[in-house]
């Protein structure tokens, strides 16, 4: 459940540092036992979460309830672990954590732990044991499935009830490495090392651990971006802000007991492979291009950073499990840097394009990411650099050129500098609020842009998708409020919150203490930005996006403030909505995104997996023939030679990629999604200039 999953960013390496969610070491002979501290610590944290926090959430036995409810499922979210006769052992304090922590009381939060704790270690010893002599002789002609969503199954009455659970995973365990072509040795091998290191890390875990993760279940019952943050964590919060570690670019999870890829930075190493994707699982680690590969699946997601970050220039491999395959492993090879600047600069293309009427002139400006150069900023160096004053420069130069309309492109842009997202709409919208923000006061703040007129005022799209959050969606919703131009693509990430830094005896707490509302009042929180003209959705957002979050704060609305409208959109987008509907029916690059996502969206909510060899044989061969004869429609229809085979067609996707490089030039190869975005600018453009209406209506 990604409500369990806490993501913080480092040096374009992002990884959980709160949560433990899956079996990872050997348990020490003493229970681990709360210090001091750590009492006076949660009644600090229940104070200012009371006080600060926007939720106004009082701790009592509600909170109780809820506490003890994700506490419970963040240890055992498959309910793998622990008995039913234990959940009934517990279930009688579920009323009584808040009194224990407001009186700095956290024994019973480390007593859950410990059985938890013992537990594994008790399932991770018996499973070596059967490995000890090779592996234990599995049916594979049988017909028997492992449920993959336990949710609301019932956790096992039974020791014998969980020795069959655990059969069936270790079975599965076991065919996902033969499908990969492994030997029952290697299997035997690489099995016994998995285990032995997560009793081994297991074994490492101290009190801040067991600390940190128990405070973190009640902050995520407020929202999931409040976190408790231990000296360990902090110190490594604080080495990210300062950019000295370099690393892949990517945003890394934990899902149940695997690292999963939760959204790739713009720009940095892992993107610019194009072989990585959000949900993503990486089940091995290799350090430069032949080194041995270690296995990670039941690290801890800290001990996956260490491994995969290093020094600029040098090299690291990942295995990887391709969200919506068939559980076919993908080696990748990136050359790890730092996340510079210039790889996340705005940048600028022209393209031209037919409403069938007329050709027009289409600049496309990428911005990556809300940018800016602080420390040249505050040294009041006159060539900072920063989003704003990039892409002003890049629109003089569009306009110089003749360009009849501009796209900007904020697909994937996770956000940035505020200040940079108000200050970029200066260059669009004439005079007026931009965003609104409510603290936990109820006071209402608003951000005004301050020039009197804007620097472009032609035709606009903002093309964003599911992976555009924060300061992306403040942007986009300005655009679309004042009707300054069109939206288009899909639901935006729906982020619209504002967290602080809040000091404790030990460590620090991340607190939510404000949202952001639109000008026309509406939140982007958990929403996000609903596009006027939808693209084919490419990410599931029921995984990924402030929604999938269960503790996610709602929707709501304030009052709208004064505002102006520009282009009258509400009589143009129905007839561009026809035009993309007629010209997308029958493009095979459409036809092939929403079928590819189907596809996939099928694979994921697949509840069960076959554990009989030769059906899951089947199964993988049914998909690739289906994703050849998928891919050779869309290539035949384009006029491309078709592949004679899967093998060929996976041959072409897994060609080796530059590893590193400068930022990747805007192209309408192999993006449909802007090439489509292009049209309809030009439908947009036409239709405006055959309207009878005038091009600024009215204030609000």
């Amino acid at each position: 459940m990604l409500s369990n999953r806490i993501a913080a960013l480092i040096s374009g390496l992002s990884f959980s540092l709160l949560v433990l969610v899956s079996p990872v070491s050997l348990a020490d002979n003493e229970d681990l036992k709360p210090h001091e501290d750590q009492g006076a610590t949660a009644r600090e944290i229940v104070s200012k979460l009371e006080m600060l926090h926007y939720n106004k959430l009082k701790v009592g036995d509600e909170m109780s309830t809820g506490l003890w409810d994700e506490y419970i499922d963040g240890l055992d979210p498959t309910k793998s672990y622990f008995l039913a006769s234990d959940i009934s052992e517990f279930r009688q304090w579920r009323n009584k954590l808040d009194d224990d922590l407001k009186a700095g009381n956290v024994d019973r939060g480390f007593e859950i732990y410990n059985r938890y704790r013992l537990r594994i270690s008790d399932r991770l010893n018996n499973i070596l044991s059967q490995l000890e002599n090779g592996l234990p002789k599995f049916d594979f002609t049988k017909d028997e499935f492992l449920e993959l969503d336990r949710e609301k199954s019932e956790w096992p009455q039974s020791i014998s009830a969980a020795d069959d659970l655990w059969r069936k995973r270790l079975k599965s365990s076991v065919l996902n490495l033969r499908l990969t072509g492994k030997s029952d040795d290697e299997i035997a091998d690489l099995l016994k090392r998995r285990y032995k290191g997560q009793l081994k890390r297991l074994s490492q875990q101290n009190s801040d651990d067991v600390f940190e993760l128990y405070m973190n279940s009640l902050t995520r019952l407020y929202d999931p971006h409040s976190n408790y943050l231990s000296p360990r964590s902090l110190e490594n919060f604080n080495m990210s802000m300062s950019l000295s570690l370099e690393g892949i670019g990517a945003v890394l999870q934990m899902e149940d007991e695997y690292t999963k890829v939760a959204r790739l930075v713009a720009g940095g190493p892992a993107d610019r492979t194009g072989k990585i994707k959000p949900n993503d699982k990486i089940v091995a680690v290799g350090q430069d291009e032949e080194g041995e590969m270690v296995d990670v699946v039941g690290w801890r997601l800290d001990d996956v950073v260490d491994l995969i970050r290093g020094s600029a220039g040098t090299f690291v491999r990942l295995e990887t499990i391709p969200t919506g395959g068939d559980g076919t492993h993908r080696t990748i090879l990136i050359k790890r840097s730092k996340v510079k600047l210039e790889d996340q600069a705005a940048k600028k293309a022209i393209f031209e394009f037919s409403d069938g009427e007329e050709n027009f002139k289409v600049g496309v400006i990428n911005l990556p990411t809300f940018y800016i150069d602080f420390e040249a900023y505050r040294r009041r160096d006159p060539n900072y650099k920063s989003t704003t004053r990039d892409v002003a420069r890049l629109l003089d130069e569009l306009q110089k050129e003749g360009v009849d309309g501009i796209i900007l492109d904020l697909r994937n842009n996770g956000g940035g500098s505020l200040q940079e997202a108000t200050m970029l709409t200066d260059l669009f919208i004439d005079q007026g609020p931009v965003v609104q923000i409510r603290h936990a006061n109820e006071q209402i703040s608003r951000h005004n842009r301050s020039r009197s007129r804007a620097m472009y005022r032609g035709p606009l799209v903002v093309l964003i998708n599911r992976l555009s959050a924060s300061a992306s969606e403040i942007f986009a919703g300005a655009i679309q409020d004042y009707n300054r131009g069109l939206v288009v693509g899909n639901q935006s990430f729906g982020k619209g919150t504002v967290q602080t830094m809040a000091p404790l005896k030990d460590g620090q707490l991340k607190i939510t203490q404000s949202k952001f509302y639109r000008v026309s009042g509406d939140s982007t929180q958990h929403a996000g930005v609903s596009p006027d003209i939808s693209m084919p959705q490419l990410i599931d957002s029921d995984s990924v996006g402030e929604s999938a979050y269960d503790t996610a704060l709602p929707w709501d609305r304030i009052h709208a403030v004064r505002h102006a409208k520009y282009f009258n959109l509400k009589e143009m987008v129905p007839d561009l909505i026809r035009k993309h509907d007629k010209r997308t029916e029958s493009d095979p690059d459409f036809i092939y995104l929403r079928a590819q996502f189907d596809h996939q969206t099928e694979r994921a909510n697949r509840k069960s997996v076959s554990l009989n060899e030769q059906a899951r044989i089947q199964e993988r061969e049914q998909m690739n023939q289906e994703m050849l004869a998928l891919e050779n429609r869309r290539r035949e229809a384009k006029g491309l030679e078709p592949y004679e085979s899967f093998e060929a067609l996976e041959k072409s996707e897994s060609e080796d990629v530059e590893p590193v490089g400068g930022p990747v030039e805007i192209t309408l190869e192999d993006d449909p999604v802007l090439n489509e975005a292009g049209y309809i600018m030009a439908d947009f453009i036409g239709l405006k200039k055959r309207a009878s209406s005038p091009q600024v209506a009215n204030f609000d």
